[in-house]
């Protein structure tokens, strides 16, 4: 039935002029505190489930925000934990800037992509942006649906911090948070095509549809794991782009092993195979499971 009202066209029937792209999976091992919060988790879940715990207190929700949080950075459950340097955040600095001193003769640009700890609205925006909702609709589905989380750490200050003490200049940085409107969003985007900033960091809804940045795009790190297979796909869609000047772009997918990254990308492989049964160029299967 559905084959009868739609005609989907994939990628692999388009060819169309995208750069190759090689997909880096980075490992890292957790480090000895985070595999005690694990731990702490498993506890929490058996009390859950055996019914000796009020679900207003605690609940498996919060135990599956706690644990994507701490498969990236510990500190967003509580900013007092320590700074590993081992952690996945830190590989992720690391990387970007040794891509970054590799590819400044050519001012190539990257995306770091992370819903977590985001940087905080202040309360002023918060009452415009609320207000704005009501009277109209402008923001996008995904910004809606967004699983943006604000935390007392904030991830983009701190990778910003690093970054800078490692020797990328302030000005070559910036967040997508601090655009708030369509015009800024332009200016900022013109700035990374041209190379003038060459790190960009952002969220999946605030950086979907409508993010043309792809000119001198050569990376894309994707810091935490979202829930649905298309907003991986959209991070993605950033830089296996047309007009990307780059023949070869790199996307690195940062997971710490023995947390929840591996539950979460198992629960996205499961989500995006009956997607596939159906959503294909090929004959489809007729049914999906």
């Amino acid at each position: 039935m559905f084959k009868q009202i739609a005609d989907i066209r994939t990628s692999d029937t388009l060819k169309l002029d995208v750069p190759e792209c090689e997909y880096k999976v980075v490992n890292v091992e957790a480090t000895e505190f985070q595999k005690e919060l694990v731990a702490e988790l498993s506890d929490r879940a058996d009390a859950i489930n055996s019914g000796n715990v009020d679900p207003t207190i605690d609940n498996m929700l919060k135990i599956t925000s706690d644990g994507r949080k701490l498969g990236l950075d510990p500190r967003l459950i509580d900013p007092s934990f320590e700074d590993n340097p081992d952690t996945k955040l830190n590989q992720c600095i690391e990387n970007v800037a040794r891509i970054h001193a590799e590819t400044a003769e050519e001012k190539l640009t990257q995306i770091i992509f992370c819903d977590l700890g985001v940087p905080h609205k202040n309360s002023a925006d918060t009452e415009k942006s609320d207000s704005a909702d009501e009277k109209d609709d402008s923001k996008s589905s995904s910004e809606r649906e967004s699983l943006e989380e604000e935390c007392d750490f904030n991830v983009y200050d701190d990778i910003k911090a690093k970054l800078i003490a490692k020797g990328i200049p302030e000005s070559e940085i910036a967040y997508i948070h601090d655009a708030k409107n369509e015009k800024q969003k332009s200016e900022l985007f013109g700035k990374v095509r041209s190379g003038e900033i060459r790190v960009l960091l952002g969220s999946t809804a605030k950086m979907g549809t409508g993010t043309n940045v792809q000119k001198k795009l050569i990376a894309v790190h994707d810091l935490d794991i979202p829930w649905r297979p298309a907003d991986l796909e959209q991070r993605a869609g950033r830089i296996i782009r047309q007009g990307n000047e780059n023949k070869n772009v790199s996307i690195y997918r940062y997971v710490t092993k023995g947390t929840f990254d591996a539950y979460s990308y198992q629960t996205l492989e499961n989500k995006q195979k009956f997607i596939s049964q159906i959503m294909t160029s090929k004959t489809p299967a007729r049914k999906g499971d």
